[in-house]
């Protein structure tokens, strides 16, 4: 039986987009309503970020136990246990944002094993292209719509993110997403914690791209986060939250014309460039704080450069991955966006204990542009298909 197909894996995404999409500002809108303090906030954020990654480092030995569709769906299980809590609100909210973090985190190990086992490096390109074009709808309406609901009924968006979570479900078996079968002990072995990460830290290359998969989920938690919050502090209202992080995915729709840019550009031109300009923004909109509007205009300006990295940032480490290492890889992929959960908070923690909610960006400024510099040691060629290469050497 053929495996599932680029379309069923960009079908999937599209759903989870939604599931995530929908309650992405309204976590932070109402974990703040609780307390009235972003440093509690980062707490929350904190404590869910370490439990998440736990569970990521667990997926291999979960992985040896229960095949991996019955993982996604227990995923799957876990948004629908994240709604039915958001919708009884109160401090249940905490235990809704923790399934959600932990339903996310097991999506996503199983997604990128899938994505590594059936997707050839030639697509992978038009995998992410078509990935954003899917995920774009939930990604630019979902944050605006689940604030807008939020004033309506405060379950209302977590109603509409349980009934997106219905239908990932029924996309992930009727694609065919993942084995029902649990692998024979001798797959399992790649991926002890031991071997991979030994592996994975002698590999500079690989070592390189995760940390700058890291600092770009670093650079959205931020955004997605402390943004809404900020406004809010500005004086500018709650919906402010849920307007920017929609804006910011609206630039999903011009992800053919980034593309484009891309192409006509090295990988490595690329990415410098979308850390480059992304923390410049950040870094203009924590000197411009007192001015909240272009501060927001400076976000926003940050956050397209971001996607321009979600387009081309995760593939420095998807092409340094050996055949012979993808299962291995798959799992310290899943690390990175639970890593980045971990860190943030923690740092904005700190910062929020010596400055005011504005050192955040700074820090998000400091982190991608850090980032910048690390993308400067990629190989020129990596991404340059094999046939190009040969004539560019030829014309050489």
């Amino acid at each position: 039986m053929a495996g599932p197909s680029v379309r069923a894996f960009a079908i999937v995404g599209g759903f989870e987009a939604i599931v995530r999409g929908t309650t992405l500002s309204v976590f932070p809108l109402m974990l703040y309503r609780l307390w009235q303090d972003a440093v509690a906030v980062s707490q929350v954020y904190l404590v869910v970020g370490a439990c998440s990654l736990l569970t990521v480092l667990a997926m291999p030995l979960l992985g040896r136990r229960v095949a991996r569709r019955w993982l996604h769906s227990a995923a799957v299980g876990l948004h629908l246990l994240s709604a039915a809590l958001g919708i009884a609100g109160g401090h249940l909210v905490i235990a809704a944002l923790l399934c959600t973090a932990l339903g996310t985190a097991i999506a996503y190990v199983c997604y990128n094993h899938n994505l590594l086992d059936h997707v050839h490096k030639d697509e992978l390109s038009r995998l992410e292209t078509l990935r954003m074009v899917f995920a774009g709808p939930g990604w630019a309406a979902g944050p605006l719509l689940g604030v807008w609901l939020l004033g309506v009924w405060p379950g209302a968006p977590f109603a509409l993110s349980g009934l997106a979570a219905v239908g990932m479900l029924a996309a992930l078996w009727l694609t065919g997403m993942g084995s029902v079968r649990v692998p024979p002990a001798r797959a399992a072995v790649s991926a002890n914690p031991l071997r991979y990460l030994g592996r994975f830290l002698g590999r500079p290359a690989l070592v390189g791209g995760w940390f700058l998969l890291v600092i770009r989920s670093f650079g959205w938690s931020i955004y997605m986060v402390y943004v809404g919050i900020y406004a809010i502090q500005a004086g500018l209202g709650e919906s402010v939250g849920g307007i920017t992080a929609s804006l910011a995915s609206c630039g999903l729709f011009a992800t053919p014309l980034m593309l484009r840019w891309i192409r006509r550009r090295s990988l490595r031109t690329a990415v410098r460039t979308g850390f480059l300009v992304s923390g410049l923004c950040f870094l203009g909109a924590s000197l411009s704080a007192s001015l909240p509007w272009p501060t927001i205009g400076l976000l926003l300006c940050g956050a397209a450069f971001l996607l321009l990295l979600d387009l081309c940032g995760g593939l420095p480490f998807l092409l340094s991955v050996r055949p012979s290492e993808r299962s291995a890889m798959s799992a310290v992929n899943g690390t990175v966006r639970d890593v980045s959960n971990l860190v943030t908070p923690a740092v904005v923690w700190l910062v929020l204990l010596a400055g005011p909610l504005p050192a955040v960006f700074a820090a998000g400024g400091a982190g991608l542009l850090a980032a910048w510099v690390v993308a400067g040691r990629m190989h020129p060629n990596l991404g340059v298909p094999v046939l190009e290469r040969r004539r560019i050497r030829a014309r050489g």
